[in-house]
């Protein structure tokens, strides 16, 4: 017999999950996924046709994420005060913007700024998912959404498997500008879905009124939160002594921020509550390391497969499938287990053997030594994500599911910074063996760090100690 309640949209709805706001959920929490994977095998088309090194289109990926970084936690906290469908309209559109932009560009720095436009554009869709699920689990009373969860995570991990193979294919049919252009039929689809399909907000608590909404924000939090990360990232992104100024800058705006939060009556990030929070901070650690390793290899493995090893645009997309495949396989086998710990370390055990495998290749090895590293890396690709996912939903307050979710990012956008940079800094201006080796160390360092990380938490025992084996809807 079906439970029946009445929910928080003033409908007598039934205890499950609502399938319809699965297709907009999924479709906005990939637009960052899918844009991630194809420029990684469109950076040397696109310096060939430009006449930019590796080391200046790595600005490509480091813009979507400064600004993805920056845009997630505070989209996060907006979606938290007035909900998810508002914000994720608003950043869907500006995804097809980004693609026009990105598409007619006539240089490099207007590319870069359309990337700067989709880091921001795309920066609504996974808080929002995550906001939607919490939403749902109270309206159903079911705080068990671990098949949802693991549908997100399979979803992402599918765009990364269409990602680059359809990269490379629509360079092959209408150059790098089509990998731009694919963002506007999505910014539609997404925005149309949206309107469709995500509840509108009621005129409740989570509409305040004007004379609250300053407060309720905490703007000025948001601007030195905005000025730390910035700084931060700008130093990471070029690491050198002649850019102290950043890291200076990025220390004092940190300590204004905390100041200001520890003061604020509703601060913008929580700092008492998060710093009292041990399992959240310590799935943050792991979610910028795990990333290092992660983004390091799709887009520093990536580019030596073209250059070093002589592979095409289209041939280095296919050389990534296997890697994502393994990733669903493991996402969906261990998405119906509980538990965190088992997953984070067989995940970090992955990233050291495969880091330990790339040291071993060179331009003369066989083709199948690249197929076997992708299919390594599959296993921590389908762990990880899964498993910080998971672990940011239970451990966050619940009241900022969402910020926390865009915090659990903004980690993540980190190590992909770390990782760019660290990526350029070992190629220079070419992408060969030596610098793909020089690379292959700094991520089994990140990785060795990864699993140290894992086995001295103890904590990991209580991140998921209720079910999380729903069954994962199916899309109407």
């Amino acid at each position: 017999m079906t439970e029946q309640k009445t929910g928080e949209r003033g409908t007598t709805a039934t205890a499950g999950f609502d399938r319809r706001l699965l297709p907009p959920m999924m479709l906005g929490s990939v637009l960052n996924p899918v844009n991630s994977t194809i420029i990684a095998v469109s950076l040397i088309p696109i310096g060939d046709a430009l006449g930019a090194p590796p080391s200046q289109t790595a600005w490509l990926v480091s813009a979507l994420y400064l600004a993805t970084a920056l845009g997630q936690p505070v989209v996060g906290r907006l979606i938290d005060v007035f909900g998810p469908r508002r914000l994720f309209l608003v950043s869907t559109s500006l995804v097809g913007v980004a693609g026009v932009v990105g598409t007619l560009a006539p240089n490099l720095g207007v590319l870069i700024a359309s990337r700067v436009l989709l880091g921001f554009g795309t920066c609504a869709g996974y808080p929002a998912a995550m906001a939607l699920l919490r939403s749902e689990a109270r309206r159903t009373g079911r705080d068990s959404p671990g098949g949802v969860l693991t549908a997100l995570a399979v979803t992402n991990q599918t765009i990364a498997v269409i990602g680059p193979l359809l990269g490379g294919l629509l360079i092959g049919l209408g150059g790098w500008r089509a990998t731009f252009a694919l963002n506007v039929p999505l910014a539609v689809a997404a925005v149309l879905l949206g309107l469709l399909r995500l509840p509108k907000e009621p005129a409740t608590e989570n509409s305040p009124q004007r004379g609250h909404l300053a407060a309720r924000l905490d703007l000025p939090g948001m601007a030195l939160f905005a000025v730390t990360l910035i700084a931060l990232l700008l130093f990471l992104m070029n690491l050198h002594l002649r850019d102290w100024y950043l890291l200076v800058t990025a220390i004092a705006a940190s300590a204004a921020f905390a100041a200001r939060e520890l003061r604020a009556p509703t601060p913008f990030i929580d700092l008492r509550v998060l710093g009292g929070n041990t399992p959240l901070l310590a799935t943050y650690g792991r979610a910028l390391v795990a990333y290092i390793v992660s983004y390091a290899f799709l887009y520093g493995f990536t580019q030596w497969t073209e250059e070093g090893f002589g592979l095409s645009p289209v041939h280095a997309g296919l050389a990534q499938i296997p890697m994502f495949l393994v990733a669903i396989g493991v996402s969906i086998v261990s998405g119906r287990r509980t538990g965190v710990r088992g997953k984070l370390l067989v995940g970090g055990l992955g990233q050291v053997v495969a880091c330990l495998v790339m040291l071993t290749l060179s331009g003369d090895s066989p083709v199948w030594t690249l197929i076997l590293v992708a299919l390594i890396f599959g296993v921590p690709q389908g762990l990880n994500s899964l498993a910080l996912q998971n672990s940011v939903y239970f451990q966050a307050d619940p009241e900022r599911t969402a910020s926390s979710a865009g915090l659990l990012r903004t980690f993540a956008y980190v190590g992909s910074m770390v990782a760019s940079s660290t990526a350029a800094a070992s190629f220079g201006r070419r992408a060969d063996t030596g610098g793909m080796h020089h690379l292959a160390w700094v991520m089994l360092a990140a990785g060795v760090l990864y699993l140290l990380l894992t086995v001295f938490d103890r904590t990991l025992g209580r991140a998921t100690d209720r079910d999380t084996s729903a069954d994962v809807p199916q899309a109407s």
